[in-house]
């Protein structure tokens, strides 16, 4: 996975607005839209329940050639061959999960700091997820981090940066200019009643973003 094109637009489920849908439906119509990654967020699922939703929306996710991310579960992704994994400052230490996991595996860390951004990157981290951006509901774990610190971290590392935490179709042009590669959602895709059409505009609302970037 050499091009980072792949984060452009990186979906983060929550079951939280599935209503009669299935999370299946869901990530599928966010695919339609044009959803460039999916990464699995379970925090109340069992593992059972878990492995068998992560199989079938891994197999979903490679019908439409986009790579298929676990959040936090090493066990999981080792034992499905995800096609990645992504982790935070409380969770497993970078280092150990490319250990476990091996070259091959996508490896992302969530950042905070410079400081945490280049630990992350020396331990093997092929990308970083920075937030909270703007002010979320949907991670309430999540710390704010200034449009200035965002930039620094960019500069700071090599490998490529997303911005996650409160984005919408409306703001991610305040983004611009900041080194980012793309964003990452929760509530701008799946608390929408219309998934696909959102992912559409929320991409194209990012693309513009990016390339305000390279003026």
């Amino acid at each position: 996975m050499k091009s980072n094109n792949y984060l452009e637009l990186y979906a983060v489920t929550d079951r939280h607005w599935l209503g009669k849908q299935t999370l299946f439906d869901q990530v599928k119509e966010a695919l339609d839209g044009g959803a460039t990654c999916i990464q699995l967020r379970e925090k109340q699922l069992d593992e059972e329940n878990f492995l068998k939703e992560a199989i079938e929306i891994q197999k979903l996710c490679k019908e439409y050639h986009v790579p298929f991310i676990v959040n936090d579960n090493v066990e999981i992704a080792k034992t499905m061959h995800a096609d990645g994994i992504h982790v935070g400052q409380s969770d497993m230490e970078a280092l150990d999960v490319r250990k476990a996991l091996g070259n091959d595996v996508i490896l992302g860390v969530s950042a905070q700091t410079v400081e945490q951004a280049k630990k992350a990157e020396a331990h093997g981290a092929d990308y970083l997820g920075v937030g909270a951006v703007f002010p979320t509901g949907s991670k309430d774990d999540a710390d704010d981090v200034s449009h200035k610190t965002l930039k620094a971290i960019c500069e700071a590392v090599s490998i490529p940066v997303i911005a996650i935490g409160g984005i919408t179709q409306d703001n991610v042009k305040e983004l611009a200019g900041s080194g980012i590669v793309g964003i990452a959602v929760i509530s701008a895709i799946f608390a929408q009643k219309d998934i696909t059409q959102a992912t559409k505009d929320l991409k194209q609302a990012t693309e513009q973003m990016l390339n305000d970037c390279s003026l």
